[in-house]
């Protein structure tokens, strides 16, 4: 078999399954109850979110734990702007995005000068911070009681988005424009060279490479993705608490990261839809569904190193590793 015949060969299934996906993720509101695409748009938010911190975890090598920090900072500047007047979705969009991307570029000047578990106790530490000003600064953020009331945008357009079906279809664009984005910045020379930092610093060093820029553009890329799933969910839920910047919501994320598999694009979209749908169905039978969410933490660490897209893809493959239709 000759070289391009093999590459049309592994191309077309996956150029097969990401259509297939794409038509059920525009046919599936057609087909299921209020409560369902609920939880669907939700997944897909979280699907964003995920992807963002992917960048980080599985391409540049880096363990981040204020990730939810820049999630959050985006919602609270959409929900303060919406306080302020500010009715406009491209505007809060695009200041939301912006906010946390900039605060992204200043951690980043200080967190990224360490690595390993000094950079993961640092942005913690950072991460609480912005968590604590949150909590304390009630009369710009609420404090406890958060930002409520917050409306669904009005995009000048003839459907409304306080249609919950109108909403979905903007937050599938929105999903799907991210990760077509991403998977154009991973296959880029700039993408590249970012992986070549997670491989080998030093040998990136060697080669002439700003290795200190390159962590910086993936910190801040991350941020500006996690900006815009901040933004629609605040819009998607009209409230806004400091809860969203804690650590435990940047556990989540990572919990999300790892369990759907760190390297691939599509591996958090999964692990963030187990762990939503999970965390729905098993909370109506007991407070306790942490519990289980440890369980399959552990269970995917020891049977399932690159999670459950790297397991099945291995499982097919027959052993081999091989892209993922979203890689």
């Amino acid at each position: 078999m000759k070289l391009t015949e093999k590459i049309d060969f592994y191309q077309k299934p996956r150029d097969f399954w990401r259509g297939l996906i794409t038509l059920i993720l525009i046919l599936t509101p057609l087909g299921i109850n209020s409560y369902g695409l609920s939880l669907l748009t939700q997944v897909l938010i979280f699907g964003i979110l995920a992807m963002s911190l992917d960048i980080l975890i599985g391409y540049t090598g880096l363990v981040s734990f204020n990730h939810a920090t820049f999630f959050g900072v985006s919602a609270y500047t959409t929900g303060i702007l919406f306080y302020c007047g500010w009715k406009n979705f491209w505007l809060t969009l695009g200041a939301g995005i912006a906010v946390s991307t900039a605060l992204a570029i200043l951690l980043g000047l200080v967190v990224l000068r360490s690595s390993g578990p000094y950079f993961l106790m640092i942005t913690l530490a950072f991460g609480q911070m912005i968590f604590a000003l949150a909590w304390r600064w009630r009369s710009l953020t609420g404090g406890d009681d958060g930002l409520p009331g917050i409306s669904r945008p009005d995009l000048g357009l003839p459907v409304s988005m306080e249609n919950n079906i109108s909403f979905y279809y903007l937050v599938l664009v929105f999903f799907l424009a991210t990760l077509f984005a991403l998977w154009k910045f991973v296959h880029s020379p700039l993408g590249m060279s970012v992986v070549g930092v997670r491989e080998s610093e030093s040998r990136m060093q060697a080669l002439g490479y700003n290795t200190f820029g390159l962590k910086l553009a993936a910190y801040a890329l991350a941020a500006a993705v996690s900006g815009l799933a901040g933004v629609l969910y605040v819009y998607f839920t009209g409230f806004i608490s400091p809860q969203e910047l804690n650590w435990t919501m940047s556990g989540l994320i990572i919990l999300m990261v790892i369990i759907g598999g760190a390297g691939t694009l599509v591996g958090p979209v999964i692990g963030a839809a187990v762990i939503l749908v999970l965390q729905n169905l098993i909370s109506s039978y007991t407070d306790r569904w942490p519990l289980f969410m440890g369980i399959l933490f552990i269970l995917c660490v020891m049977y399932a190193r690159n999670g459950i897209l790297g397991y099945f893809l291995k499982l097919f493959k027959g052993g081999k590793n091989h892209e993922g239709i979203g890689s």
